[in-house]
């Protein structure tokens, strides 16, 4: 009996142990166009020394028939005429504890110039997230799935 605690204690501490892995959202993703499914840039997030979570664009995706905008000349300052590629389009993001959930974080769209509140729910695995950009309600909002690339 004693033995079957311990080998149960063992196999929830592997399963928890692997769960709390999947919460890490530092890495490269890939952005996918909610409207069309096609690939739109790459984002590297990083964990900031406030443990806050940002993202910038390290590529803008290549799309047939598409020619990418070079600056965020409609965006609210400091973004203002500041290049796209190498932009921070993700900023503020804490993780809620005991999930993997992400909150709090504000998100700039550089082709319309927007500035959202933003969210991220990472799934189980941690090689799918998906950001709900707001103003306001966030029922208001809407999603854009990022699979990781590393």
């Amino acid at each position: 009996m004693k033995r079957n605690f311990k080998l149960g204690l063992l196999v929830l501490s592997a399963v928890f142990s692997g769960s709390a892995l999947a919460q890490d959202l530092t890495g490269t993703w890939q952005s996918i166009y909610d409207k069309t499914g096609s690939p739109k840039a790459i984002i590297e997030i990083s964990q900031e020394g406030n443990g806050s979570y940002t993202g910038k664009i390290v590529k803008i995706t290549p799309r047939p028939g598409y020619t990418p905008q070079k600056t965020c000349n409609d965006c609210p300052a400091p973004y203002t005429n500041q290049p796209i590629l190498g932009m921070e389009i993700l900023k503020g993001l804490k993780h809620v504890d005991g999930t993997n959930n992400y909150e709090r974080g504000r998100v700039i769209d550089p082709l319309a110039g927007k500035l959202y509140n933003a969210k991220v729910k990472l799934n189980a695995t941690g090689k799918r997230l998906t950001l709900r950009a707001y103003m306001g309600v966030s029922t208001l909002g809407r999603n854009q799935t990022w699979i990781r690339l590393d």
